[in-house]
Parts: structure tokens; sequence; C-alpha cells
């Protein structure tokens, strides 16, 4: 007991300066008398004298209830409208404006009606309690949080009314209100719970004795947990460890054949004793192959699938770390299987039960023997050494000899061990304990005859000399143990560093995956690169066919196919080496996520055998982080599509409300014109009707044009935009974009430069004179009135570009490249914010579609913008001699 431990216990039971206590009474369902007893308490706390007042009491008609509560203070309940009803609920503000001693608020689950401070009652004894106020509460162990899957699971009903388990366990007192179910029944019949017509639907729906019998458990196991931490509490406080109270089992397990049917006897006496149950294995130094490994993996999951807790641990001596962790856990039963009866450990030391019986003071340990009939399973024998690893202590030997014999004329006679013990050093790490005891045996025998006088024989004349040769075979006997258990220690750590490696590279490669494909790339390369070993990776939507992602591509037959789906629906393994469905010959891993499987992956060998033990751990581990990278890469792909939903209704609000202004604007100018015409006719001068006549026909282009931007812009969206190149002088696509636009130019300064003799364009003379027409009309409504705008050709070898510069207000460089977006238009200058945003967007696609590209930059005298359209220029045609 360490004294930082001693001192947080003494601390916790410190009384909390200004804040009050909390009693609990708990029961296992409604009707057990909580209520009653809180009451009966209550009654004994005003006759000491305490000042107290009842916040909230529910007696549910009970008339016995009703009898206790008339005798005490209470707070008047607080109404309030809720649907066109009055509900009361618990005047917090009256109590603590008023503060008793202590206040009784019963039901604490409950949910208060909306208008209150707080969305649950637990919530307003919170605040009372901050306040100083004791509180005495009631509670039904079903409304614990924790509680309720087991619960539901139980009784088929879902709580809704919970209550964190933290309050609990912060309470100063639990108080168990216990009822048998028969006592219970019997008042539920009587109608001393509910009235009579609900009494018998509620004994039909949720108080069946079944039901009573496992809540009634529940609660007691709660209670009993409880007074376990409160016993540890003060067992602390004195600086002692505290004897179990409701306890634990630990059950051993390890590589041999009894492991699996030892755990679901530890699950049944859990479940007999109502214990928490723990399975532990210890990786002792001790080596273990395929099978062994393939066992304790087997027995884990078992166990996590039955609800027990696994667990393991490191360390030399597999008895003394079971009990180190059995202490820490306060555990009251070690459960063991028997070790199995050999002639070494009868002669050198005992079994792990053995020493389990004589170190665990204090504790209960059980040994459960191999059943009846059956031949025991041990750990499985370790691999017989290879003759090699033999002749390679008789050859270690005799180079041991040569050497030393070599040696022997210089070096003295201890000296001349340490060869020997060199030789036995090397086999031991080469090989196994049993060459390097041979290798040792040897060596003693050759030093005895070769090096102790008299030599050439095997007597020994000194005394000194026969300790010398014991204290070499000691030597020799203990460095090989030693360097064969390093050997076996450095196997083990090659085999987990192997697995570390696999998932350290499969998370590197997962990091870059961006989407599905590449991570079903990473699993193809990570998993399909094992030699003889063949993938296959399998996906479904809901219950459609199955489609195959990546890997081999096969045809599955009713087998593989019965199996596939069962492993998908179920999310376990099935298939080749399973107990589902073994007649596969594919071995089937689903990759689950929170919402099921998400892919399926098949493995199985060019042999038709199935995978190893280690093949198979390797898969379990890797099939965690390949899980949760496709959840994520699904996960972004939802993202995606959502951010292009809402794109997509941004730029369908965008175009509606746009169209809408854009094209009423020339509507209305127009149709204002011809009413004027049809309502005054020839009393207009010829002057005045033929303005207005110019104004409709100018306002209709202006509709046009708008119209043929939708148009272009659609079909540019769904790819829609087919060029027809022809030969067109650059000069004529300018001077028609000019004459389209003369009325919208009018108000301008329009200076046009253009080389004597331009080079000709390959182009679709029609699109590029729309994207002109486009950026023209984009610097007249920018432009001043009066201002001035310079259209301009110019060219080199690789290109020929349009340039049209204005004296408008100018693009900040931030926004230079947003003008090309579709929608966007700057509202800068009197003549700004017209128009409905397509007009660059499109001029852009033009170009583009003809290889070449659109730039922004400064306009005149350091004033507005400049928009160049750059297009390729190709080999010029040939003039014909008519020409």
């Amino acid at each position: 007991m360490t004294d930082s431990l001693r001192a947080e216990a003494l601390l916790a039971d410190l009384p909390r300066e200004g804040r009050g206590r909390l009693k609990v009474f708990l029961g296992a369902a409604p009707g057990v008398g909580k209520t009653y007893a809180m009451l009966q308490a209550a009654h004994a706390q005003l006759r000491m004298g305490v000042p107290l007042r009842a916040g909230v009491v529910e007696s549910h008609g009970r008339s016995d209830t009703e009898a206790l509560l008339l005798g005490l203070p209470q707070q008047p309940p607080r109404r309030l409208p809720y649907r066109g009803l009055e509900i009361c609920e618990m005047d917090l503000d009256g109590l603590l404006l008023d503060p008793p001693k202590l206040a009784l608020v019963d039901e604490l689950a409950h949910s208060n009606a909306p208008g209150s401070r707080h969305a649950k009652r637990w919530q307003d004894v919170q605040e009372l309690l901050t306040a100083g106020i004791d509180v005495y509460t009631t509670v039904n162990v079903q409304h614990l949080e924790s509680l309720n899957d087991r619960i539901r699971d139980i009784t088929g009903v879902q709580v809704r009314e919970t209550v964190p388990d933290w309050v609990l366990q912060e309470a100063d007192e639990i108080q168990l209100i216990d009822l048998p179910p028969r006592e219970l029944l019997e008042r539920l019949r009587d109608g001393k719970v509910y009235m009579p017509e609900q009494a018998r639907a509620a004994i039909d729906a949720f108080f069946s004795p079944t039901n009573l019998t496992a809540l009634r458990e529940l609660a007691m196991q709660t209670a009993a947990a409880r007074v376990d931490a409160d016993l540890d509490r003060r067992y602390r406080q004195l600086g002692q460890a505290a004897p179990s109270v409701l306890g634990r089992l630990l059950v051993g397990v390890d590589g041999d054949g009894e492991a699996e049917r030892l755990v679901r006897h530890a699950c049944r006496v859990a479940e007999r004793r109502h214990l928490p149950w723990s399975v532990v294995h210890v990786n002792s130094r001790q080596a273990m192959d395929d099978v062994q490994r393939g066992r304790v993996q087997a027995a884990l999951s078992l166990a996590e699938r039955l609800g027990g807790e696994v667990v393991i641990l490191h360390g030399e001596s597999v008895a003394r770390t079971l009990l180190e962790h059995a202490r820490e856990r306060r555990a009251s039963l070690i459960l063991v299987g028997s070790s199995a009866r050999r002639l070494r450990r009868r002669w050198f030391g005992r079994g792990v039960g053995e020493r389990l019986l004589a170190a665990g003071a204090g504790l209960e340990v059980s040994v459960l023997d191999a059943e009846a009939g059956q031949p025991h399973a041990g750990r499985g024998r370790q691999p017989a050494p290879r003759w090699r690893d033999y002749l390679l202590a008789l050859l270690a030997t005799a180079g041991a000899t040569l050497i030393a014999l070599g040696l022997a004329r210089i070096l003295e006679l201890p000296n001349i061990s340490l060869v020997f013990l060199a030789a036995v050093l090397l086999v031991a790490v080469r090989s196994s304990l049993g060459p390097a005891l041979l290798c040792s045996g040897l060596s003693f025998l050759v030093y005895n005859f070769l090096f102790i006088p008299p030599t050439l024989t095997l007597h020994i004349q000194r005394q000194e000399d026969v300790l010398t040769l014991l204290f070499f075979l000691l030597m020799a006997g203990l460095t090989g143990n030693l360097a064969s258990r390093q050997r076996r220690q450095v196997q083990a750590l090659r085999h987990m560093q192997g697995e570390t490696t696999a998932l350290l590279e499969l998370s590197r490669k997962l990091t870059v995956a961006a989407d599905r494909q590449a991570v079903l790339a990473v699993a193809e390369q990570q998993l399909g690169g094992w030699a003889e070993v063949q993938l296959t990776l399998l996906s479904r939507m809901a219950q459609g066919p199955w489609q195959h992602e990546g890997g081999l591509h096969i045809e599955l037959s009713d087998a593989e196919h019965a199996a596939a789906d069962w492993a998908w629906q179920h999310e376990q393994p099935a298939g080749l080496g399973t107990d589902t469905l073994p007649g596969s010959r594919w071995w089937w891993w689903p990759l689950c996520g929170e919402e099921g499987a998400l892919l399926l992956l098949g493995l199985r060998t060019a042999t038709g055998t199935p995978l190893t033990d280690t093949r198979r751990r390797l898969v379990a581990a890797l099939a965690q982080p390949l899980a949760q990278a496709l959840a994520r890469a699904q996960l972004a792909e939802e993202l995606e599509a959502a951010r292009l939903h809402g794109q997509t209704e941004e730029l369908r609000s965008a175009l509606l409300a746009s169209v809408s202004h854009d094209l009423r604007t020339p509507l209305t100018a127009m149709r204002g014109s011809i009413d004027a015409l049809l309502a005054l006719g020839d009393a207009i001068p010829a002057a005045d009707r033929h303005e207005l006549l110019e104004g409709t026909r100018d306002e209709a282009e202006r509709l046009d044009r708008y119209i043929q931007n939708l148009l272009d812009m659609t079909r540019l969206g769904h790819g829609g935009l087919k060029l027809a190149r022809d030969w067109v002088a650059p000069s004529d696509i300018v001077a028609s974009a000019l004459q389209r636009l003369r009325t919208v130019l009018a108000p301008l300064q329009v200076q046009c430069v253009l080389p004597a003799e331009p080079p000709l364009l390959y182009v679709h003379a029609a699109l590029i004179e729309q994207a002109l027409v486009n950026v023209l009309e984009n610097a007249a409504r920018f432009s001043p009135p009066d201002g001035r705008l310079r259209v301009s050709l110019e060219f080199d070898e690789q290109a020929l570009r349009f340039v049209v510069a204005d004296q408008g207000p100018g693009i900040p460089e931030a926004e230079r490249v947003k003008i090309f977006d579709m929608f966007y238009t700057a509202a800068r200058g009197d003549r700004g914010g017209q128009g409905t945003g397509l007009g660059l967007a499109i001029c852009q696609g033009m170009v583009g579609a003809h290889g070449g590209r659109v730039s922004v930059g400064d306009g005149l005298d350091g004033r507005g913008a400049s928009l160049t359209l750059h297009l390729p220029l190709t080999a010029q045609p040939q003039a014909s001699e008519e020409e």
C-alpha cells in the first residue's frame, strides 16, 4: 500500500465543505417500498429535530405512503403549463430561498417538464447538494445508465429515463430496499402498487417473476459493489489492502488443449457465483509453437465472446505473475488447468497449480483436471532438436579440444576451461538446450581426460580439481541454459517485430490513402504479397450481388457463396479452417465498421490448405486499421457528396436569382416600350417612336445574349460543345464583335489597335467571337461614362492574343481568380453588379476548348483592368494559285 493511495483515501473521506450529503434508497423495481422507507427515515430525522422539507414525493395513490407524508413539512409544488395541461414540478427555487437542512426528492431519474431550469431531477439534486442541503432520494436499478442495455435484454423494455452512474458513486450512503418477487407480485395483485387494471398490465409486461428476480440480482450487485468500494477505501486509510467482498474470478490459460474447456468452465463458475471474471495469459520466456499460440488465441477469443475480460501479462514465473495480478484486482478465486506430469517437473519443480496453492494464501485456487478418459493435453512438446544440432555439439567439442591443446603450453588450467565454456555457449546460441547439455557433458569428460592430472585418465588426483570440474559442469549447464532461453526470446521478439513492422508499414501506406480505391490497393499490396497466398476482395450493397473489388477474380460456388454471406451478415470469419462452413475453399474475414461489414477478405493457400495460425493472427491484427481506413474513406466520400450537393444547391439558387432578375429587366423595358406604342400610337412623334423601337431591339439583343450565355454554359457543363474549326482572320472576329455591341459601346471611347498582317486562326469563329463579346461587354459594364476602352491584337510565334483594356475600378489580386467562377460578379462603380456572372466563365470555357487560356492584368493609364484571350497558333495554310 503506497502513501499516495492512503492519502487519496483519507482525502476522499473528508467532508466537502459547504456541500450536502446524499442518501439514495435503491430498489429493484417500483413497489418495493423505497418511498415508504425514505419517509420513515425522514420521520426519524424530524423527531431528532432536523429541519426538513419534502420537495417532491410521488405516492401514486398509495394510502400508507400518503399517511406518512401528511406528517412532514412540504414545499408547495411549482405548476408549469404544458400542451394545455398543468404539470406540478418541484419548486427548486423555493427550496433554495428558504433552505432546510434535509430535503426529500423522490424519483431521482425523473425528467422535468419543459420550462424547468434543469432537464433532469438529478440535476436539481446536485444543485441542492451544492447549496449545502442534505438530500434523501429514491431510484430503481433499471435507471442506471450503465445497466441500460442489460435491462433491455432482460425485460425487453428500453428505459428512457436514466441517471449517470457517477451520481450514485458520489452518494454518501446507499440503502438497498429489497422485497422478494413473490411478495411484490402479491402487492401488485392487491392494488397496493398500481390500480387493478394497471397492475394486470404491469404483471404481463414487466413484473414477471423472471424479470423481478433478475432486477433484484442487479440491485444486490450494485449495492455489493458500493460496499466493496467503501471497504476498500476504509482499509486504504489504514494503509492496508482490503479483503474483497464481491471478488473476481481469474482463469489462467496456456497453450494446451484444455484452454477453451477451461474458459467455458470459468464462465459457468462466474455465472453461478455472480462474479466478474478475467482470462489471463502469462507470456513467459518459454517458446510456443504455432499450434500453442493458436490455442491461446482461440481461448482468448472465446472469452471475449462469453463476456469475460482478456488480460495478457509478461513475466518469467507464471504462478508469481498470476498471484500479483490477482492481488491487484482483488480476486477471490484463481482457476487453472492441471499441469502435465513430466519427469523433470517431478524431480526439479512443481506445476503452476502447486505453486499457486503454496503461495496463494487467502485465495481460493481451483485446478481443473483433464476430462475422464481423455489424455492430458500439455503445452505440447518442444520441437525435437535436429540431428545437425547434435552434430554441431560434437564438432564444437572437438574444435574446443584442438584449440585447448594448442594453448595448453601458454595458458593455465582455469583459462583452458574457458575455451570449452565458449564452445558450450556457441552451441546453446545456435541450437537449443539439449545439444548445449551434450556439449557440456562432452567438454567435461575431455577436460578431465586431457587436462586434469593425471592426464589420459578419468582419475582425479587432487581435491581442488574435483571442485574445478564440478564448477565447470555447473557453469557450462547454466550458460547453456541461459543462452538457449535467450535464443528463444530473440525468436519471439523477432516474430513480434515482424508483426509490428507489418502494422507500421500498413499504417504508413494508409495515411496517404485518400479514397476507397487507394485503401483497397494498399490491402491488395499488403496481403496479396504473401508467398503462396491468394487474395480476393468482395463487397456488396444490402442484399445485392457480390462485387469484385480487387485481388483474384473468382466465381463463387454455392459453398463459397454461403460462407461469404454468413461472414458478411454475422461479422465473423467463416470458411476454410473455421467451425462455420469449413467445406469452403476460402477463408473469409469481414472488415467491419460501426454500421456493419465494409469489405470481405478471401484468403487461401495455393495448395488449398488452411492458413497457418501465424498468418491468421497477422490478418486479425491488420484488419482493424484496414477497416478504420475504409470507414474513414467512406466518411470522406459522404462528406464530399454532401459538399457537392450543397454547392449544387448554391449554384441553383444563384442561377434562379440571377436569371429571374436579369431576364426580367430587358423584358420589363421591352414591355414598357410596346405598351407605350400601343396606347399612344401616332400621337408619339416619329423620332420618339423610332427611339422606342431601337430600345426594344437593344433589350431584345441583350436578352438574346443572356439566353445564349446560359445555353453555352449548359453545353460546356455537359460536354456538348462541338468545335467546327476553320481558318479565320482575327481582325474579322474583332470587327464582328464590335458591331454586335455597338449600342453597348456607344457611350465609350473605343480604340482598336490591329497589326497590318496578323496570322490566321484555326478556330470555331462563332465561339471565339462570343468569348470576345463577353469580355467586351464585361469591360463596358464596369467602365465609367465616356471612358476609354482599347481592343488590340498581339502575336508571336506561339500564340495570338486578344487584349481588352478599360479604365474601370480594376480587379484586386485576390479576386482575379474568382472572376472566372460561375455567378461571381463584382459590385464596384456606378455600373457594377449587373449581369448573371456567367460571361467570363463561358469565355474561359470556350477559349480553353481551343487549348488557350484567359489572363487578367492592369488596365489603361494605371487604372482599370485588362483581359487577354491567349489562343495557340498552328502552321499557316498555303495559299492556292487562284488566290
